[in-house]
């Protein structure tokens, strides 16, 4: 198979929804990260998303709408809460779990009897939905548990031969995956943070939590309602531990164990040692939302076998820079002090 990478011309999306009502699989923009597309109650497409990707079964799907109105039928109940904040951050970076209807099929829910919903703010995504007609399962169009893809080319490198077409919306102006949450009664539950927080939610309902498993281990014989949840995700091939600590032992630590193959991901305005290969990946968490992934992907471009990284913020979108961080380290952390 050629992987075309084609504009988001309005012939090259009536080409690409014909593919997806084919049954095919394309990638697609999103304001978060590139979307695998497919038919969404298609049991066969879907499969071919999970092959593509060489993703876990149980990992679930989240399902692109082009309006409110596509949620009915797709899902059995909307609680008043789950539509406050719908009105609220819609279209955009947020991902809502709620009981899924019978037409949505188990393999596209990960074998749940809940299903993620969102409408992305991306024209070009929104164009495609509208087009072929049907609500798409998408996860990030990259092969599962490496770093996702930013930009077509990111999708290219990952998938070239495994899909027929990417559409080239341009660089990703989110650059995290969406916030995902779910509902229990008038609780918002934080399932996986992205662009929209916990402080954003708040504006909603003082009600947040977050989810034990957006900072700690899941272990794999636990069901969970998120992607990104549990193994290890948004990896590059070499080896990351996160330095939670100042820049004076940032580099301390990183001096001590300097190599050939050895890179340092810091933030900009950082000072380090000449002695150290670095790489910055933004000064504010905005920024390193943004570049993270494209960072994740340079390093194996460039060779390192061992990268240590500054700590980002646990703050507003820093939060979800720093769980992206957490699985591409594999939970391994160096904090000053200890």
């Amino acid at each position: 198979m050629n992987t075309k990478i084609l504009k988001p011309t309005k012939e090259n999306i009536s080409c690409c929804a014909k593919l997806i009502k084919s049954g095919e699989v394309v990638g697609m923009p999103t304001e978060t990260v590139y979307g695998l597309a497919a038919n969404a109650f298609d049991e066969a497409a879907v499969k071919k998303i999970f092959e593509a990707k060489k993703r876990p079964a149980d990992n679930p799907l989240i399902v692109h709408i082009a309006d409110i109105e596509m949620l009915k039928g797709l899902v059995k109940d909307v609680p008043d809460i789950a539509f406050d904040v719908c009105k609220r951050f819609w279209p955009g970076p947020l991902t809502v779990v709620l009981p899924k209807s019978d037409k949505i099929p188990l393999i596209t829910s990960g074998g749940l009897d809940t299903v993620g919903i969102r409408l992305p703010s991306n024209e070009v995504a929104r164009e495609l939905i509208r087009a072929s007609g049907l609500p798409l399962a998408a996860p990030s169009a990259n092969l599962s548990g490496s770093p996702s893809p930013t930009t077509a080319s990111h999708v290219y490198d990952d998938l070239n031969g495994r899909i027929p077409a990417i559409l080239d919306g341009g660089k990703c102006s989110v650059g995290v995956e969406s916030t995902v949450i779910s509902f229990e009664s008038d609780i918002i539950r934080l399932l996986r943070p992205g662009r929209i927080s916990v402080d954003d939610l708040k504006t909603v309902t003082t009600n947040v939590i977050i989810d034990n498993g957006v900072l700690e281990v899941i272990s794999n014989d636990t069901r969970v309602k998120s992607p990104g949840m549990k193994y290890k995700h948004y990896s590059p091939k070499a080896d990351v531990t996160l330095i939670d600590g100042s820049a004076e032992f940032f580099e301390r630590y990183v001096s001590e164990r300097n190599s050939a193959e050895t890179y340092a991901l810091i933030f900009d305005g950082d000072n380090i040692s000449n002695d150290i290969k670095s790489i910055k990946y933004g000064g504010s968490s905005e920024q390193q939302a943004e570049r993270i992934f494209a960072v994740l992907r340079e390093i194996d471009k460039i060779g390192a076998k061992k990268v240590y990284a500054r700590c980002p913020s646990k703050e507003g979108i820093g939060l979800a820079v720093y769980n992206r961080m957490l699985r591409a380290a594999g939970f391994k952390v160096i904090k000053e002090g200890d």
